[in-house]
C-alpha cells in the first residue's frame, strides 16, 4: 500500500465532470488534477463504467458516448483495478463485515486490492480506516 496512492469513486470523477454540482464540481475538479499530476490516482473496471453510465445518461447535462469515450480512455492512464471473481467475493466479505451495500463493498475492496493508501468518496464515514484504506471526503473541512 503506498500512502500516497488515492482511489478515486466515481462520484468524484462525475462531480469533476459536472459543472452545475457547483463547490462539489471545484472541489473534484482540484481532487483530480492533483492526482493527474502525481500520477498517484487508481480506479477500477467498475468505477469507469459507472462514470460512462452517469455522463451519458444521469447528469443535467449528458454527453454524448463519442464526448464520454475519451474522458475514459484517459482514466485508463490511470492504475485500474479489475474486477475478477475473486473481487467479488472479497466484497461480500466486506458487504457482511462492515454492512454496506454490494456496490461500496466492491469499489472498498478495489481500493484494497489496488494498494491504495486512500479512498476519495462522499459515500463513507470521512476518516474511518477499512482493511488499511482510509475514507476521505474531499466536501468536508480537513
Amino acid at each position: 500500500m503506498s500512502a500516497g496512492s488515492v482511489f478515486v469513486d466515481t462520484n468524484i470523477l462525475v462531480y469533476a465532470y459536472d459543472s452545475s454540482a457547483g463547490d462539489k464540481h471545484e472541489i473534484a475538479k482540484k481532487e483530480i488534477a492533483a492526482l493527474w499530476d502525481s500520477g498517484q490516482g487508481h480506479i477500477s473496471t467498475q468505477v469507469l463504467q459507472e462514470l460512462y453510465v452517469t455522463l451519458t445518461k444521469k447528469v443535467p447535462k449528458p454527453i454524448s458516448p463519442d464526448l464520454a469515450k475519451p474522458i475514459i480512455q484517459d482514466f485508463l492512464k490511470w492504475k485500474v483495478v479489475i474486477n475478477d471473481g475473486i473481487s467479488i467475493l472479497e466484497a461480500i466479505e466486506i458487504q457482511k463485515q462492515y454492512r454496506f451495500g454490494f456496490w461500496d463493498a466492491l469499489i472498498v475492496q478495489a481500493a484494497v486490492k489496488g494498494g491504495a493508501g486512500v479512498l476519495l468518496t462522499e459515500d463513507f464515514e470521512s476518516g474511518r480506516l477499512i482493511d488499511g484504506v482510509r475514507i476521505q471526503n474531499p466536501f468536508l473541512p480537513r
